[in-house]
């Protein structure tokens, strides 16, 4: 009897340490929203696509896109990248202050003839979301070398 007695209390206890030593749940339906830094750096580009006219082929052509910072904290360029290896970029690798511009420039290589749309990709610190630029337009063969394919023939 005093067995069954001190196996009950046991029991009891258990259940009782049991039941208080629950991890608490997060409701996956209750969010909390981070509140926007009121600081933070803003991008603000001058533009966002360039359209060259005809491009003389051989005759690369450079599009210069500045890009502002409207923000009151310091803006960081993480990475900029082109589409292809035929556009080489150029831009500033130091922090841009409040207030202050750098020129992002894209050099397009204008080997192959005919219509081109190439997009550079940039992140920087202000968005979580990357910004796409882009350069339009159209490579036209050297004068005189229309025909070089039929001559050759």
């Amino acid at each position: 009897m005093k067995k069954m007695i001190m196996i009950t209390i046991i029991a009891m206890l258990f259940a009782f340490t049991n039941s208080y030593s629950q991890n608490a749940t997060i409701d996956p339906a209750v969010t909390v929203a981070a509140k926007p830094n009121p600081n933070a750096p803003v991008a603000k580009y001058d533009k966002t696509v360039h359209e060259f006219e005809d491009l003389t082929q051989g005759n690369p052509g450079t599009a210069t896109f500045t890009l502002t910072n409207d923000g009151k904290e310091p803006l960081i360029i993480a990475t900029a990248k082109a589409s292809c290896g035929c556009t080489n970029l150029t831009f500033g690798k130091d922090p841009i202050l409040p207030g202050k511009s750098t020129a992002i420039s894209a050099t397009y290589n204008a080997a192959a003839v005919g219509p081109f749309t190439k997009t550079i990709t940039v992140v920087t610190n202000a968005s979580d979301q990357p910004t796409v630029l882009q350069i339009k337009g159209k490579v036209v063969p050297k004068t005189g070398t229309e025909n070089t394919d039929i001559q050759k023939k």
